[in-house]
C-alpha cells in the first residue's frame, strides 16, 4: 500500500471513532429526566390601563445529577383550556443537582382575557373547580434550554352554600 492511501484511512478511522464518541456524549445528556415544575404561588403586582398583573411563583425540582443553568424563563398560562396569561423574565439562575429553586415570572393578563374568562362563567352551570395549564421554557444551557408543562385544577369558593 502506499503511504498516502495509509495515511488516508487513518484519518477516516479516526474521524469515525471521534464521530462515536460525540454521538456517544451527545446521548447521555439526553438521557436526563424531565425537571418538575409546579405553580408554588400568583402575587398580585401593580398593572397597568386595563391590564391586571401577576407575579407567578414556579418551584422548580431537578432530579438528574447535573445541574439546570438558565438565563431566562418565558411562560403561558390558561385558564378552562382558553389562554389567559403569559409572561418572560431575564431572570438567570442554576437548579442545583437533585434540588429546587423557586422562580418568580410576572405575567400580564389583557382585559380581554378577564372578559372571555368571566363570560366562561356566566355561561356555564356553578364552578366548582377551574383547571389551569402552564407552559413553559427555562432558556440557556448547552443544549438551548429546558421545556416544562403542568396542569392541575383550583377549587372555587362556593358562594351561596347551603352549608353541607
Amino acid at each position: 500500500m502506499q503511504p498516502n492511501r495509509i495515511t488516508k484511512r487513518f484519518f477516516l478511522f479516526c474521524a469515525a471513532v471521534l464521530a462515536m464518541l460525540a454521538l456517544g456524549g451527545c446521548a447521555g445528556f439526553l438521557n436526563r429526566d424531565a425537571m418538575r415544575v409546579t405553580v408554588a404561588g400568583i402575587e398580585p403586582l401593580e398593572g397597568q390601563g386595563l391590564e391586571m398583573r401577576f407575579a407567578v411563583k414556579l418551584r422548580v425540582q431537578n432530579p438528574n445529577d447535573a445541574p439546570i443553568d438558565f438565563d431566562g424563563v418565558a411562560l403561558d398560562l390558561d385558564l378552562n383550556g382558553r389562554p389567559f396569561a403569559s409572561g418572560v423574565s431575564d431572570q438567570r439562575g442554576s437548579v442545583p443537582r437533585f434540588g429546587e429553586l423557586v422562580v418568580s415570572v410576572p405575567v400580564t393578563v389583557s382585559a380581554f382575557s378577564v372578559a372571555r374568562q368571566a363570560l366562561g362563567f356566566a355561561t356555564g352551570d356553578t364552578v366548582k373547580k377551574v383547571s389551569y395549564a402552564v407552559r413553559g421554557k427555562l432558556a440557556g444551557g448547552m443544549l438551548g434550554g429546558a421545556r416544562f408543562s403542568d396542569t392541575g385544577y383550583v377549587d372555587m369558593p362556593m358562594s351561596g352554600a347551603s352549608g353541607y
